[in-house]
């Protein structure tokens, strides 16, 4: 009578393990590598989901997966999400040390996080397109970003802040006047979410007037020509 009854009780067992679902054991986030969110305020996202079984299901877009975003109650510490695309704010990126995390809340009322790490900028550079300035001319001061991505992107003045030892630097370019007379510019760049990147160069101003052959406009060629 006791075995039966052990052989009662082990069949249940069995019987109730085989019917109890996989639960989630935890989700993880990633983002679109491909979408530059160095310089961009938007991606592409996915969330896999990690079951006690060790199946997986992945959200649909970016993963290509079957879960879809409208059947998620997913949130974002950082901007929106709308059908897998988050939309995030810098500022507020450069405050949480490039960290996002999405929390997901299921029917069963349980709540799991991720976290995304983006790219920071990790030191900045002048690549400077000439190698002296001509007075009169707008001379583009401009600075790569090295990223701890591994990639390096032109910035622009919205993370950018410039000064010049001489002349007027305008948006992201510097101009001398026609009668200055300075042999050399100091040009200063900062990264404005973090100071201690900063960068200084020194650039020669041209002193020698442009030859004939750098003349670009045909009819102040052709006044040349009849001067002679």
């Amino acid at each position: 009578m006791l075995k039966l009854l052990l052989l009662l009780c082990a069949i249940c067992i069995t019987f109730a393990t085989m019917a109890q679902k996989p639960y989630l054991v935890r989700i993880v986030g990633s983002y679109d590598s491909t979408a530059v969110t160095e310089l961009y305020n938007s991606t592409p996202i996915g969330i896999r989901f990690v079951y006690s079984d060790s199946s997986i299901l992945q959200t649909t877009g970016y993963l290509q997966g079957n879960t879809r975003w409208n059947k998620l109650n997913v949130s974002s510490s950082n901007g929106s999400i709308q059908n897998g695309v988050l939309q995030f704010n810098r500022t507020q990126l450069v405050k949480d040390n490039y960290r996002i995390t999405l929390t997901v809340n299921t029917e069963e009322n349980h709540q799991f996080q991720t976290t995304l790490q983006f790219p920071q900028v990790i030191g900045i550079r002048f690549n400077l397109y000439t190698d002296s300035i001509k007075r009169n001319i707008h001379y583009y001061l401009n600075v790569e970003g090295k990223f701890s991505s591994g990639k390096v992107y032109p910035l622009d003045t919205s993370v950018l802040r410039f000064a010049a030892s001489d002349g007027q630097i305008l948006g992201q370019d510097l101009l001398l006047p026609l009668q200055d007379t300075v042999k050399t510019v100091t040009i200063k760049a900062w990264y404005k979410p973090n100071s201690k990147y900063y960068i200084r160069a020194q650039v020669p101003v041209k002193q020698a007037p442009d030859n004939d052959s750098l003349l670009t406009n045909p009819n102040d060629l052709f006044k040349k020509k009849r001067r002679n």
